[in-house]
Parts: structure tokens; C-alpha cells; sequence
């Protein structure tokens, strides 16, 4: 393993966002707190309580999980894509470094500042509301996982897209609407029956279920699906990144 090749890519990534800090911490970090107003004032005053927990508190895990899902896949298309609109990809795949160590760099850069970033809204929201952490181990798991998941489905996008619009195709029409409709400002136990069994089939469900599970104990559906299908999202992403390299798929043309 090339630990020096690693640490280089990871602290070049690390590097960026500190010469960029307003856009990648403190933007987010203001658009989620705007979020927390307007629908904690908003929907909060009709609402007053969801499965016992006050709706400002019910709505912080949603929050975390849609920054944490947006900034990840931000972070890791852009870190990615950038070396292959400069050329310097060329460099990087000639140099005696694997793939693996290459996807470690950048996915654990981009995963380390969504982490900071997920914290970061969690000690702010504690300002603002009351929370409860149950389990902080489980917390903690689920954030790193949907951190790590999501910088790797970042990673392809970053290889696959040809132009800067692309990196922001599959996040604006996609990722951000699965977000909102995955619970992550209501539980879809209060949706009709039917509509509860279409937003199953959202996967962004089961993220925000086991994340706001670990603060309240309270769900959508249990814990072990919410972990399956993280597992299974993320060994889709894997898959897809050894394919990528093992045909030189967008980075050898």
C-alpha cells in the first residue's frame, strides 16, 4: 500500500477546501440553519409533535443527511473531475500508484468533509432545539457510512461526466428531490398507504429511517434494512469503480 500517494491526493483534497472554506463548510453549514427556520417556523407551528419528539428536533437528523448526502457527492465529483478537465489524471494513472489508493485519496477527502460538515449542523441544530442522541455509536456509523457511500457515487459521476453541467444533473434533478421525499422533514407514516409504499422504493428512506433512529428510536423501517441497503449501495459503487478502471472507462480516452 502507498501510503505517501494517499496521503498526498488526501491532503491536496483537504488543502482545497480550506482555501475554500466559505463555499464548502460555511454555505452549506448556512443553507441547512435557513432550512431549520423556515420549516421549524413554518410546518413547526402546525405541527408540534411527530412520534413524541417536538418537530424541530424530529427534522435535525433529515437536515444532517441531506447536507451530508449533497456535499459528498459534490466534493468527490468535482475533486475527480477536475485532474481529468486539467489532463493531470494522466499523470496520476502513470504514476506507480493503484486504483484503489487513487479512489482512497479522493473518496476519503470528500467523505472526511461531509463528517466535518454533518458535525458541524448537528452542534449547530443543538443550539436551536433540544436532542436526544441514543446511540451515538449507531450515529456515528451511519454517518460515516452514508459519507464514504455517497463520496464513491460522487467519484463515478465525476468520471463520467464530460462537463461541468453534468456534475450537477444527477444532484439537482435527482439526488436533492429523493432527499425531500425521503422523510427527511416528515415521517411517511403520515403519508396514505399507498403513497408509504411508493416512497419505499426511495433508497434515500432507509438513510434518514436508521439516522434519525439513532437519536430518537424512532423509524421508518428497522434498523437492519436501513444498514442492508446502505451495504448494498455501496458494494454497487465499488463495482462500478473497478469496472471504471479495469476498462479505463472516461480516463483513457
Amino acid at each position: 500500500m502507498n501510503w505517501l500517494a494517499i496521503w498526498e491526493i488526501y491532503s491536496f483534497e483537504m488543502a482545497r477546501t480550506r482555501r475554500t472554506l466559505a463555499q464548502s463548510i460555511v454555505s452549506p453549514v448556512i443553507s441547512t440553519v435557513l432550512y431549520f427556520v423556515v420549516f421549524g417556523s413554518a410546518i413547526g407551528s402546525r405541527i408540534t409533535e411527530v412520534d413524541g419528539v417536538s418537530y424541530g428536533s424530529f427534522i435535525v437528523p433529515g437536515l444532517i443527511m441531506l447536507s451530508v448526502l449533497t456535499q459528498s457527492i459534490a466534493n468527490a465529483s468535482f475533486g475527480i473531475y477536475f485532474p481529468r478537465f486539467t489532463g493531470t489524471i494522466y499523470e496520476l494513472l502513470s504514476a506507480p500508484i493503484s486504483f484503489f489508493e487513487i479512489v482512497l485519496g479522493y473518496v476519503g477527502a470528500a467523505a472526511t468533509k461531509s463528517i466535518i460538515l454533518g458535525s458541524i449542523i448537528l452542534a449547530t441544530a443543538g443550539l436551536f432545539v433540544p436532542l436526544e442522541l441514543a446511540h451515538p455509536f449507531w450515529m456515528a456509523l451511519f454517518l460515516v457510512l452514508t459519507a464514504i457511500t455517497f463520496s464513491l457515487f460522487g467519484f463515478i459521476i465525476g468520471i463520467w461526466a464530460d462537463g461541468f453541467e453534468k456534475l450537477q444533473i444527477i444532484p439537482l434533478l435527482i439526488i436533492t428531490p429523493l432527499a425531500f421525499l425521503g422523510g427527511s422533514f416528515y415521517s411517511i407514516s403520515m403519508l396514505p398507504p399507498f403513497w408509504q409504499k411508493v416512497s419505499l422504493l426511495n433508497p434515500v428512506v432507509y438513510l434518514i429511517s436508521g439516522f434519525r433512529w439513532s437519536f430518537y428510536e424512532i423509524a421508518d423501517v428497522s434498523l437492519s434494512i436501513s444498514l442492508g441497503m446502505i451495504g448494498f449501495f455501496l458494494a454497487i459503487c465499488m463495482g462500478i469503480i473497478w469496472w471504471i478502471f479495469k476498462t479505463g472507462y472516461q480516463l483513457k480516452n
